[in-house]
């Protein structure tokens, strides 16, 4: 499979280049082909991106023209043409080919002829009249900047052009900067006028500034929302104006007085002028399980805490739970941002459908507003069902599935219950199976949580975490039983949890308890699953197969599993089995690490999660994410260890039915950058460090909280779990520790249509760092250490299908830390030991 995408990638590109050879294939005798855009201000020659898209004509993407030239011209009537004449050879083609296949051909090559045309680019051919628009589009730009002086002029340049090529040079000059003077204003409403002056110092538009019109846009925009959140309601935008005096004649100072014009409300029935006023808020009434045509007057009511909560027959919610999320007050002024917080709120509830908030005047005198909140529920109950495609760095594809129940408004609080059963199937090329089906990993999992819009706890947090931060608790236990990924695992957890959200940029997560048991069910397949630990233990029975007691051989002369390796181990660890010290060793090391992985697991947990991300939207390519966890296990269970007489192990360690439990402290920083170069450019940046220290009742990290490296999400050149710790080469089947630093940079680029490309750099590495592991090669030490890190580079090519990117990564070992110092770079870089990825989405 990998070799057949480098066909494919390699193709597709030699392709690309061979039709790019003719760029100018389809430009006529006496038309140029636009190679550039050239703009020159004051003789400077720049590359502002917002500039650029102001000119009608840009140069040809050289891959879509080349898809482009690859069309046949008139393709419909030439294959039908071809088609006819194929036909009247009856005879010859009943033998080879049927009438209706000939035409399916034929039909198939015009849809190839047009979708190539489709997905490739016309040749751009210089327009002067676009040229012209051009232009006048960047005059009347640079007068929005302050240049009303300035002068554009253009001149289309064939020197240093190939045939048929010409180069399309606009030179700007941009004359005297007019600068704002005084700024007066002249507010018809005397509300209006002291809001204004209140937060005058908040202005967009100040004395001594550039003229940019944008800064008087932004300036509308921040008055309409101080005013319709001070209190004015219905406030209209088209009320504010700017009058500018300018005067452009020579001689001037070049500065503008401004007067900031807000003038009173026309009415919708008449032309007559209404002042704006500030309004308060008369009353708030709520309408619980509101439909359509329901008559007011036969409703009941009840009041709570200020507000009018009217209702059919039997209120269903606690009078809290409704006006505990409605954010306007009575009494108050009205704010706009009060109704959208509310609706935000009541949202998050998840047991009404979108509200309706309406306003109406109270009385005569136009100031006060009655609120009416109307909430539609949603069905007590829903069933769903649903399925993905997963892909990670283990799982190579999986198809997940789940069905859920939810019942909602539980204890008449809002509160939600779900109860879901999800199953996944996979296949992996990591895990070792006796079944030779494709889907080799299989997970099923049930889960049940409980869902409260606040936050659930003996002490009131109002004040610290107010419902606008829209608070949540949840409760969860689940569930999960793997089947044929390893030593087959069921797992058991429990979680409460807490989440707010300061801003739609922040939020915070606390897990205040998150209890994890995980039970290996099938520890005897340790050696069928972990091939390298089995070969190496393999290795050096061979050395004592005379000494040993034959049982443990199979006819081959190799240990059996799992009566063989246990036999052997116990008996060189027992001295029954005189051995050197290398293989004593060795063989430790091995049951130490097999106890390790089969060893059942209890982690009692709490943890907190800063999470902080500036992305406006999808589209947003400049932005920045970070995410920084801490979490303490087994502290608490430590804590009652003098008052509760634990169980414990020859170590001297506390066991909780028959199980260790876990304790350690870990903590990890995720950062991720997006800087936007160009329309469709971007340089991605992302770096983690992660460390998870052992202590007290452990002195190790439990496999499923350890670190590991490589994968199509992580360093690209290795496979997952086969790169570190440290310098080690490989040791074991599936590498992990409890350090981790990585490092990734990548410039994704547009090629042709959907098909994106990118060119990446991966660093990063894993170490033991204050645990029992010794091999100094595994260890982190010191700074020294970071000479370890690995790094490796590739580039890759990727398909957009809108909901998701389909990703092939080649990644090639660029620094190998396993090699002896003078032989780490490059030593590797080629097809043969590169690593080819599949992935879904991009891997950060």
């Amino acid at each position: 499979m990998r070799h057949f995408f480098v066909k494919i990638t390699v193709l597709f590109y030699v392709i690309l280049f061979i039709s790019s050879c003719n760029t100018i294939k389809r430009v006529n005798d006496g038309e140029l082909l636009l190679s550039k855009n050239n703009i020159l201000v004051n003789d400077e020659k720049i590359k502002n991106e917002e500039v650029q898209g102001l000119l009608s004509q840009k140069p040809n993407n050289m891959g879509r023209l080349a898809l482009y030239n690859l069309a046949r011209e008139n393709a419909d009537s030439f294959y039908t043409a071809k088609l006819d004449n194929s036909l009247k050879d009856i005879n010859f083609f009943e033998r080879i080919i049927s009438k209706k296949q000939l035409v399916q051909v034929a039909d198939y090559k015009i849809n190839f002829n047009n979708w190539l045309k489709k997905t490739g680019e016309a040749p751009v051919i210089i327009d002067k009249a676009k040229t012209l628009k051009s232009a006048e589009r960047l005059q009347q730009y640079y007068e929005t900047k302050g240049y009303f002086n300035n002068d554009v002029t253009f001149e289309i340049d064939t020197t240093e052009q190939k045939e048929k090529r010409a180069a399309v040079n606009y030179k700007i000059t941009t004359g005297p900067t007019y600068y704002l003077d005084t700024i007066s204003t002249a507010i018809a409403s005397k509300d209006l006028d002291s809001i204004y002056q209140h937060y005058k110092r908040f202005s967009r538009i100040r004395a001594g500034q550039q003229f940019d019109l944008d800064r008087f846009q932004a300036e509308k925009e921040r008055l309409t929302s101080l005013f319709a959140n001070n209190g004015i309601y219905q406030f209209q935008p088209n009320n504010i104006s700017f009058d500018i005096e300018r005067d452009t004649t020579t001689g001037q100072d070049y500065k503008m007085p401004v007067e900031v014009n807000i003038s009173n409300k026309i009415g919708e029935s008449s032309n007559a002028e209404t002042a704006y006023k500030i309004h308060n808020i008369n009353s708030v009434n709520i309408y619980a399980d509101y439909s359509f045509g329901t008559n007011p007057d036969s409703l009941q009511s009840v009041e709570n805490d200020g507000y009018t909560i009217y209702f059919k027959d039997k209120l269903k919610y606690r009078p809290n739970a409704l006006t505990d999320v409605i954010a306007i007050l009575p009494g108050s002024i009205y704010r706009d941002a009060d109704r959208a917080l509310t609706s935000k709120q009541i949202n998050n509830l998840k047991v009404f459908k979108y509200p309706n908030i309406s306003y109406t005047y109270a009385d005569s005198t136009d100031n006060q507003l009655n609120t009416n909140i109307y909430l539609a529920p949603r069905s007590r109950f829903s069933l769903g069902f649903s399925t993905d495609l997963l892909h990670s760095n283990i799982q190579d594809i999986g198809i997940s599935f789940s069905t859920s129940l939810v019942s909602r408004n539980i204890f008449r609080g809002a509160e939600t219950l779900d109860i879901a059963l999800r199953g996944t199937v996979g296949s992996s090329s990591d895990f070792k199976s006796s079944s030779s089906s494709f889907f080799n990993l299989a997970e099923f999992g049930a889960d049940i949580g409980l869902n409260f819009p606040r936050i659930f706890f003996p002490i009131k947090t109002d004040k610290i975490i107010p419902k606008s931060m829209s608070p949540e608790t949840r409760i969860s236990l689940g569930t999960t039983l793997q089947k044929n990924i390893g030593l087959d695992k069921q797992t058991f957890n429990g979680i409460l949890r807490y989440k707010w959200s300061p801003t739609t940029q922040r939020r915070n997560t606390v897990e205040l308890m998150n209890i994890q048991y995980v039970k290996n069910l099938n520890i005897d397949r340790y050696y069928d699953v972990y091939d390298n630990s089995y070969g190496d233990l393999n290795s050096v029975a061979d050395n004592y197969i005379q000494v040993a007691d034959s049982s443990y051989y199979d006819t081959n002369g190799n240990l059996t599993i799992p009566d063989g390796t246990t036999g052997f181990t116990s008996d060189v660890l027992d001295g029954n089995i005189t051995t050197s010290q290398d293989d004593y060793n060795e063989v430790a090391r091995l049951e130490d690490r097999r106890e390790r992985l089969t060893a059942n697991n209890l982690i009692f947990s709490s943890n907190y999660t800063y999470y902080k991300n500036n992305r406006r939207n999808v589209n947003d390519n400049n932005f920045f994410q970070f995410r920084g966890k801490i979490e303490l296990a087994g502290n608490l269970l430590s804590a009652l260890d003098p008052l509760v007489n634990f169980e414990e192990n020859e170590n001297g360690d506390n066991l909780i039915f028959g199980v260790q439990y876990s304790q350690y402290v870990k903590t990890e920083l995720d950062y991720i950058k997006y800087w936007r170069l160009s329309r469709s450019n971007v340089l991605a940046f992302r770096s983690f460090i992660g460390a998870a220290i052992p202590y007290g009742n452990a002195d190790n990290i439990p496999f499923i909280r350890s670190y590991f490296a490589g994968g199509s999400n992580d360093n690209r050149a290795w496979q997952p779990y086969s790169l570190g710790p440290g310098r080690t080469d490989n040791e074991n089947d599936f590498n992990e520790a409890n350090l981790k630093i990585a490092f990734n940079l990548e410039y994704r680029f547009n090629i042709i249509g959907d098909f994106k490309g990118a060119l990446f750099a991966d660093a990063g590495n894993i170490w033991n760092f204050l645990d029992n592991v010794e091999d100094e090669a595994a260890v982190f030490e010191d700074l020294s250490s970071l000479s370890e890190i690995a790094l490796g580079t590739g580039f890759g090519l990727r398909y957009d299908f809108s909901f998701f990117v389909l990703r092939f990564d080649i990644g090639f070992k660029t620094y190998d830390p396993s090699y002896e110092t003078s032989k780490r770079w490059f030593t590797d870089y080629n097809f043969g030991n590169a690593v080819y990825n599949i992935g879904i989405n991009y891997p950060f």
